[in-house]
């Protein structure tokens, strides 16, 4: 890290996203947002990395700390932050997430007790430091652990676990964000054709391609198939891709 960055805390599963910026110096940008601490602390911190220099030895990075003013996403883990481009312009969006109840509701017993996020879309605009909840009548239940694949002005939510319904529901959901001049537009469509996952890792295999491998589909039953996610226009294409030979390690292990 370059001499100028903030400390970075090691953090658990926090939400990251790549920021393609119009200007060189933000071709190479990541935002890291939320997570728990080794003590068991939830972030509600926004962290900006950079890389500043690249040679054949090492990469030389820049991290600073955003100061969000608004609706600021309260501390949470398990949730998703994407980045979304429109009308020229770009947004961070988080959504989902668990965090500890408010300390109005602890008892002694419940102290670190966690409970899902409420379904609010936060718009976070990195350029001026501003955060933006909005409340849409699609999203009834907080999510956690769920997929999230963004293109363009759209963002894909797959999956997650309602941890006040103990279940993982085969919710596929569009939410699509205009940038005009005035205030920000945030629509949200429920999609047939979902698939029942938490906790799986999403990768992109081409532009319009991606692969979901692991997971979970219940509480004690790990996801053993593997899925292939195709976006094309409007449209979202999820099919099961051929098993790979899993190993014994994999195949009997609980995690």
């Amino acid at each position: 890290f370059s001499k100028d960055s903030c400390y970075l805390p090691p953090l658990r599963y926090p939400a990251t996203c790549t920021f393609k910026g119009s200007l060189e110096s933000e071709k190479q940008q990541y935002i890291i947002h939320g997570g728990k601490t080794p003590n068991n602390e939830l972030s509600d911190k926004i962290y900006v990395m950079s890389v500043v220099c690249k040679n054949n030895k090492k990469v030389t990075f820049r991290c600073t700390e955003k100061d969000l003013v608004g609706d600021v996403p309260e501390a949470r883990y398990g949730h998703s932050i994407d980045m979304v481009y429109s009308r020229g312009k770009s947004m961070g969006v988080v959504f989902g997430g668990r965090s500890y109840i408010p300390s109005a509701q602890r008892t002694t017993e419940k102290w670190n007790s966690v409970a899902d996020c409420l379904p609010h879309i936060f718009l976070v605009d990195l350029e001026f430091g501003c955060s933006t909840s909005y409340i849409l009548p699609e999203l009834q239940d907080g999510l956690s652990f769920h997929v999230s694949i963004a293109r363009n002005d759209t963002i894909y939510i797959l999956g997650g676990h309602s941890l006040a319904n103990n279940i993982r529901p085969a919710n596929l959901y569009r939410i699509r964000v205009d940038l005009p001049l005035g205030s920000p537009a945030v629509n949200c469509t429920v999609l047939p054709g979902g698939i029942s996952v938490s906790s799986a890792i999403l990768t992109q295999t081409n532009s319009d391609e991606f692969v979901i491998v692991g997971g979970y589909q219940l509480e004690n039953q790990k996801r053993m198939v593997c899925n292939i996610i195709s976006l094309e226009g409007n449209k979202i294409e999820i099919r099961e891709m051929e098993t790979p030979d899993w190993t014994p390690d994999i195949k009997h292990s609980k995690l």
